[in-house]
């Protein structure tokens, strides 16, 4: 009414804007306006009727008016101001906001620590902090700071709850054993073989004694009958989960520990099935038949469909990604485009709407009834059970469970006839993952797909609050061309501006995780995201409606051309993407960055400006951090060294590729130098202070040697004998053998074992440009004493110090003699 009465004062045809937030921030005070009085003036200030030509102002007056306003801006008036902004804040809600912010710092603190908290300590800091916050109810600020205190501790609390309940047991060393197990998942992947995950049942020959409950391994086929809830057997090669390949990446041995994955490997022959299917719990036996499903519509699709696209649509419809070719994955993650492949916000909205969409259409066919029954509640009712069946059958992600929790908060508010405040949900969603998961919230798609939505929801919220109060007159009418020529530009600079907006989010995680940036990603979302909305995903969701029917053909066939299209664009932009690795950045630009992205999109007052400084400081803080001289592998195989010009010399002709190409990001190479072998005793090792700086790897037998840029020699011996040569020239030697120990009395040579890598992981080495007789100085990627993540690593073969493990050779039968 208030809006209807103000705009009839104003004049017929006026609009006014209504700021969401303003609706329903309760009898919050607004801002108070500095009401500016003018300052009485001195009659010889007053100007004449002629604007002053005839007589000068005293220049003086001026300044001394200026004096007075610059001194009205006191510490103490800026302290009012402050004070008034923060108890708006506050009335709008911002606290509630800030709970899945507490609660996350807690978690972080919890797995940045050096050792293992025990669990009473969480549980005192608890229940202490919350018998302080309700004591200090009646002060105002000591109970904020104290609630602030109790979410940090709840985030630390729930992270070591989760932790305690994981308890995964792991593989600590390389074996060989005959395993028999119960199929859970089976997953194809582009190589043409099979990844199966399997919940063990026994080992043989040998048997473990600290078994994993859970492994995964490939296998080249399985048997056409086998399916989740078989039981097979084979004889496999087990692997312990690997850590980190260099300090500060992405820990395999950590997401393992989280996700029950004990070991991993390959069978060595063709598994063999045992049982068709067991007899299960209730729970096992629904979580079975729902992988099941998933797998026969998966294998639907792909035989629909056929070849990349086919694999790309299964990802989009039942969430099995292992199929798409590398080559594609790659062309998306350098455009940019690669979140259309993970199941998350986007495509939980795309279903969500196409559902209404529909529903709404059907009902507007029976107006009568439509006209008397809420016909909105009742396509948004459907439209959540749709998505929470989506989520189920696309396996539960993080990204895709964020996106459920938002939309479902949504919808549920449609079914209660309220209003949505959308940066609520997302406070709400972001809780839910923490306490459900806290381990993803140092992952980086927890990390990245919280800020892109938290980017756009503040921005959306910001230019809502700057179009609130402000009457707009009505627009022209204009012809049937230019208006719809005027929707397409909106359109397009809509899309635009999100795309802009969401990967300035998440462009400093990308580069700490990734090591790489899209520069064309607008771009390329601009020319993907049409095809993506109108095509690839309505159509996903009316084949997913036809398909009980026998009638999804025509939809997936639709879906393929424009996946077809889609990967067409992606590959064009990406040949043209003119960057892509951009090295190491420091955690501080990390950390400045996420306190800046916090403080511009939750606060609605002139306190988002606070945002700047930390932006600043984020920005300048990106170039500190030290680039490591060498790299080493946790198994000592590997070692990386960049030799200048963009060239990065390897000590091995065949490498792992994954490794290889994180090295690459890292140390912003662009080209591998695979090592110069020669015959044993053709190089000479009296001369390798005479070779170049930024050699590479020259190898001879057991012992390859290269120089580094700085001038420093390193030396990598397959044993202490072929290594004790080395002590008298070399500043970095790695022995690849878990039962040598350094060979040098020379302390200024620094000397890596393999029994230390394993204990301690992968290495980065750094050399000191400033003196030549330094020693070098080495970072490992685990510390000690050992995360439950990590304890397997001083049970290993070689962290002790023993041989890889050797089956004992069967006597030979003794021959009958011939009668």
């Amino acid at each position: 009414m208030a809006a209807r009465g103000r705009g009839a004062e104003e004049g017929e045809g006026t609009t006014v804007g209504v700021s969401e937030r303003l609706l329903f921030a309760g009898n919050a005070p607004s801002e108070a306006a500095p009401v500016l009085v003018p300052e009485p003036r001195p009659a010889t200030e007053i100007l004449p009727p002629d604007g002053g030509a005839s007589r000068a102002v005293a220049p003086t007056a001026a300044i001394v008016r200026l004096r007075r306003e610059l001194h009205r801006v006191s510490l103490p008036a800026l302290r009012r101001n402050i004070g008034v902004a923060a108890t708006t804040e506050l009335d709008r809600g911002v606290a509630f906001l800030l709970v899945p912010v507490f609660l996350a710092a807690g978690v972080i603190y919890y797995f940045s620590l050096s050792t293992e908290p025990d669990l009473y300590r969480p549980i005192a800091a608890v229940a202490l902090l919350a018998v302080c916050a309700a004591v200090s109810r009646s002060w105002q600020t000591t109970h904020l700071i104290f609630m602030a205190a109790l979410f940090c501790a709840l985030g630390f609390l729930a992270a070591k709850v989760e932790t305690w309940r994981a308890a995964t047991p792991m593989l600590g060393s390389e074996i060989q054993t005959r395993l028999t197990g119960r199929l859970v998942i089976a997953e194809p992947t582009a190589n043409g073989r099979v990844r199966l995950t399997i919940d063990l049942i026994s080992t043989a020959n040998p048997k473990l004694r600290y078994a994993p409950d859970r492994v995964r391994v490939s296998a080249r086929r399985i048997p056409p009958d086998m399916k989740a809830g078989s039981v097979l057997t084979g004889y496999a090669k087990l692997l312990p989960p690997t850590g980190p390949v260099r300090p500060d990446s992405y820990d395999f041995s950590f997401d393992s520990y989280f996700t029950g994955i004990g070991a991993s490997g390959f069978f060595m022959g063709d598994p063999k099935l045992i049982a068709a299917t067991v007899d299960s719990p209730f729970g096992s036996s629904v979580g079975l038949a729902i992988e099941n499903a998933r797998e026969n519509i998966a294998d639907h699709i792909r035989s629909t469909i056929g070849g990349s696209e086919g694999e790309i649509a299964a990802a989009l419809i039942v969430g099995v990604r292992a199929g798409i070719p590398e080559e594609i994955n790659e062309s998306m993650r350098r455009t940019g485009i690669y979140h259309i492949i993970s199941i998350s916000g986007l495509h939980m909205a795309l279903v969500a709407g196409t559902i209404m969409l529909l529903l709404r259409g059907a009902f507007a066919l029976f107006p009568d009834f439509s006209s008397r029954r809420p016909v909105k509640k009742y396509a948004a009712a459907i439209a959540l059970a749709s998505i929470a069946a989506y989520l189920v059958i696309s396996g539960i992600v993080v990204a895709a469970e964020r996106s459920f929790i938002m939309l479902a908060v949504m919808l549920v508010a449609v079914l209660f006839d309220r209003a949505a405040l959308t940066m609520r949900n997302l406070a709400i969603s972001a809780i839910a993952v923490i306490l459900v998961s806290p381990h993803e919230v140092v992952g980086p798609s927890f990390q990245m797909s919280f800020a892109a939505t938290a980017a756009l929801v503040g921005a959306y919220a910001g230019f809502a609050d700057y179009r609130a109060g402000k009457t707009t007159a009505p627009p022209a009418k204009l012809s049937f061309l230019r208006f719809w020529s005027r929707k397409l530009a909106v359109g397009i600079g809509g899309a635009a501006l999100t795309s802009l907006i969401a990967g300035s989010a998440t462009v400093l995680f990308a580069i700490w995780h990734f090591q790489r940036v899209s520069p064309l990603s607008v771009v390329a979302n601009l020319a993907v995201m049409p095809i993506v909305s109108l095509i690839v995903m309505p159509f996903a969701v009316l084949s997913a409606l036809a398909m009980p029917f026998g009638f999804d053909g025509p939809f997936l066939y639709v879906m393929g051309k424009g996946l077809t299209a889609m990967v067409a664009i992606s590959a064009w932009i990406s040949e043209r993407s003119p960057v892509d690795a951009v090295g190491l950045i420091s955690i501080q630009s990390v950390l400045l960055a996420t306190v800046a992205l916090v403080i511009a999109t939750m606060a609605t007052t002139w306190l988002r400006l606070f945002a700047i400084p930390f932006a600043l400081a984020g920005l300048l803080a990106i170039p500190h951090v030290r680039t490591p001289d060498v790299l080493i592998s946790e198994d000592a195989h590997l070692v990386a060294m960049p030799i200048g010009g963009g060239e990065l010399a390897i000590n091995r002709a065949r490498s792992n590729e994954f490794t290889t190409d994180n090295w690459k990001r890292a140390l912003q190479a662009e080209e591998i130098v695979p090592p110069e072998t020669f015959a044993k005793g053709a190089l000479d090792i009296a001369d390798p202070v005479d070779l170049p700086p930024g050699s590479p790897f020259y190898c001879t037998g057991d012992l390859c040697i290269a120089r580094h840029p700085s001038g420093a020699i390193v030396a990598l011996a397959e044993d202490r004998n072929s290594a004790r040569p080395a002590c008298g020239f070399a500043d970095l030697i790695v022995i690849n053998d878990v039962t040598a120990y350094n060979p040098c009395r020379d302390p200024r040579v620094l000397v890596v074992t393999k029994r230390q890598l394993a204990r301690d992981g992968s290495a980065a080495v750094f050399f000191d440009p400033q003196s030549a007789t330094a020693q070098a100085t080495i970072r490992y990627s685990v510390e000690k004493p050992y995360r439950p993540w990590h304890e397997q690593r001083r049970y290993s073969r070689e962290a002790r110090g023993l041989p890889p493990y050797k089956r004992p050779e069967k006597p030979e039968a003794k021959s009958e003699p011939a009668q």
